[in-house]
């Protein structure tokens, strides 16, 4: 490992064009899940899998679903079909309080193109008939998922990403609350903080870049940054600004137009704002809009939370996790643990902790992260890691109660 370094990390706001299609997305599976305990259906029989568009004034919606009846009407033929009136609510919602209210793109003007159909049966056979063989649904397609963490912040993030997130959260929040000049930012921003390493630990931010929507057209690159740099200071907290650190806050000049009027958005388009700001491997696999017997997010999901644990039980001050699957094929073909170098124990005693810990089939994962729950639409913007666990079930990934087990593990 390198000692002495910089690294960069970048973050986009909820109102970000493909943020907006990611909450859009998972308030999408959240109320499949949300009619699904309403109406007594099982929510182990949830599929979805949702794609979002937003351009100007324009959404649409695409993507396969295995529905409650609360969510389907008759055709003109006495056929079931989808009815789009509570996904289009949905959306609306979404949008409104991401806060667009704009000429170019508003929750209430906004068309909404509801393209929904029914699951393909080939993908249902490989999840549902594996749980016949094997006694565990398959995983709904192949692929190589990553989980990290580290002690570089309080959540064991990666420094860069953390403190990008924070930027643009404050930010959000001070808008929606509507206190002074900082109200008059609009929804969408991106952030980038670029952090000096010494002796391999977060020593001073570098850089910070901003681009801030504004709804002032009068404001100025020098106006906008009166108005952030003391959320930026807050939220940087501990971090120290390094004397000579670059100031980028909106360097092209004005930012009015933004959201999907300025640019057209589509979901699963930042999948490494979604995870470690690229400080550590990605499989490839967006995560929003997807039930979780898609290994894309569960196993993810899964990663993450095993390779806090590691960290936070004090067997590594880094740790990587791979886990690999093949579609209807319930226990994963690999796990890899790389603790780089940094291990109290062997990677191998990690491994096998990991496996006599916690099933990483996805009806294993879903049962111990209790994650067959309307709980996503908060994880669409900020990072789906390094959040807190909430009482409603929300990123139950993020706890750290597997401490105890992996360490005794190891030790036996």
């Amino acid at each position: 490992m390198r000692a002495n370094y910089l690294f960069t990390s970048e973050s986009v706001a909820e109102g970000h064009p493909d943020k907006v299609c990611d909450r859009i997305s998972d308030e999408i599976v959240d109320l499949v899940y949300r009619e699904a305990a309403k109406t007594g259906v099982n929510p182990w029989g949830v599929r979805i899998a949702c794609e979002t568009l937003a351009t100007t004034n324009r959404v649409v919606i695409a993507g396969e679903v295995r529905l409650p009846p609360s969510l389907m009407k008759k055709d003109k033929d006495g056929n079931d079909v989808i009815n789009p009136s509570k996904f289009k609510a949905a959306a609306r919602r979404a949008i409104k309080d991401i806060g667009y209210e704009q000429d170019g793109f508003h929750w209430k003007k906004a068309k909404i193109d509801v393209l929904l159909h029914s699951q393909s049966a080939d993908i249902a056979q490989g999840v549902d008939s594996a749980a016949d063989q094997q006694g565990d649904e398959g995983a709904g397609d192949q692929g190589i998922m990553f989980g990290y963490a580290c002690k570089e912040t309080p959540d064991l993030m990666p420094a860069p990403i953390y403190y990008s997130h924070k930027i643009l959260q404050l930010l959000a929040a001070a808008r929606k609350k509507g206190d002074g000049e900082v109200a008059k930012l609009g929804p969408d921003a991106k952030s980038q903080v670029t952090v000096r390493y010494v002796d391999g630990k977060p020593s001073e931010a570098t850089s910070i870049v901003l681009s801030t929507q504004h709804l002032d057209e009068s404001w100025d690159s020098k106006k906008v940054r009166a108005v952030v740099e003391p959320y930026i200071r807050e939220a940087l907290g501990e971090l120290k600004i390094a004397d000579d650190c670059k100031w980028y806050i909106n360097p092209t000049g004005k930012f009015v137009i933004g959201g999907p009027d300025g640019d057209a958005g589509l979901t699963g388009r930042k999948i490494i704002v979604d995870t470690y700001g690229g400080a550590a491997p990605h499989g490839g696999g967006a995560f929003s809009g997807k039930d979780t017997t898609k290994v894309d997010r569960s196993a993810a999901y899964a990663a993450r939370y095993l390779a806090k644990n590691v960290v936070a039980a004090g067997l590594a001050d880094r740790c990587t996790i791979q886990i690999s699957y093949a579609i209807g094929v319930a226990q994963p073909l690999s796990i890899y643990v790389d603790l780089h170098g940094t291990g109290k124990v062997s990677e191998d005693q990690i491994e096998a902790a990991i496996r006599k810990n916690m099933d990483l089939s996805p009806t294993g994962i879903r049962r111990h992260l209790d994650l067959n729950k309307p709980i996503y639409a908060k994880t669409s913007a900020y990072g789906h890691f390094g959040r807190k666990a909430g009482r409603d079930g929300s990123f139950s990934w993020e706890r750290t109660d597997l401490v105890k087990a992996l360490k005794e593990s190891v030790k036996a």
